[in-house]
């Protein structure tokens, strides 16, 4: 484990060195908390560990609408967040709605709202809904969203949906991300394009066509950023801006489970830890984020 905390602060070091060079200002950079739920054992070591790569904001999780982060409440998990210097601006949480249980449902919300204005949150996203097999359905679910999002304006908050691969199927010859943009408010339901989870699609399609909706970034790869090549960042970035936006989340992820075995969850882990501290470097280095 010590040469795993030595390899950790070897990459926070290379990583701001490379960013931070004589007279450089250091960047914002968000990371997506849901790259580290391996080891959010000890929730304080591991933001700690964020920080020190060089990560200053983050946007939670609050699965299924839960107030609480990670088991804190919302007061103790921004003071924790304070702590180590991370500014907590968005959130991944979603209710489904329930038409028999509506107002349930919108009480729901409430309380959650009211958690991410106490930790300082701009941004709710949505990060998946059922928004329905039929085109009647997927009405429905506009609308629901159009409440929501009216909702949290009362809250000063703004939200919004990431989308997965499964938002691009066609239902009645729409494609379903489309359809649900086109009706709903966008003063009231912003995209968080996540550039990998595109299902086949251009994200400098929906940059350009969709310029006042895509108001948050998720920049992925298939491991680290840039690795793959299969997405032209430079262009991404650089549409993004110019759209008049500027908030990104950092997501990398790995595909494994904390088990029984401490060596391979030792491995695991400083692979996990190597690659989040490339992806900071990444995006640290390019001159083209800002």
């Amino acid at each position: 484990m010590k040469r795993f905390f030595a390899f950790v602060s070897l990459v926070a070091c290379v990583g701001m060195l490379a960013a931070c060079g004589p007279g450089a200002a250091k960047k914002s950079v968000g990371i997506q908390l849901y790259s580290v739920h391996q080891d959010m054992t000890n929730v304080e070591a591991t933001l700690q560990k964020l920080a020190d790569i060089g990560y200053t904001t983050v946007e939670t999780l609050n699965g299924n609408g839960d107030p609480n982060c990670f088991g804190m409440t919302p007061v103790e998990f921004k003071a924790l967040c304070d702590k180590v210097g991370l500014t907590i601006t968005s959130t991944h949480a979603s209710i489904q709605n329930d038409p028999a249980n509506e107002e349930a449902v919108m009480e729901r919300w409430r309380v959650l709202f009211d958690a991410l204005r106490t930790m300082g949150a701009k941004y709710c996203i949505m990060p998946g809904y059922a928004f329905g097999s039929t085109l009647a359905e997927i009405d429905a679910s506009c609308d629901y969203c159009n409440r929501v999002g009216k909702l949290a304006t009362e809250y000063g908050l703004k939200l919004g949906y990431h989308n997965h691969a499964g938002d691009f199927v066609q239902v009645e010859g729409q494609t379903v991300l489309d359809y649900v943009l086109a009706h709903t408010d966008p003063e009231l339901f912003l995209l968080e394009l996540d550039v990998a989870n595109m299902g086949g699609a251009d994200p400098m399609d929906y940059l350009t066509r969709y310029a006042d909706r895509v108001r948050l970034l998720h920049v992925k790869d298939e491991r680290v950023l840039g690795r793959s090549g299969k997405i032209d960042f430079e262009a991404v970035f650089n549409k993004y801006y110019a759209n008049g936006y500027r908030d990104y989340y950092v997501e990398f992820e790995l595909p494994f489970a904390i088990g029984d075995n401490a060596a391979e969850n030792e491995r695991n882990l400083a692979d996990l830890w190597q690659g989040l501290g490339e992806c900071y470097d990444f995006v640290a280095t390019s001159p083209f984020v800002k």
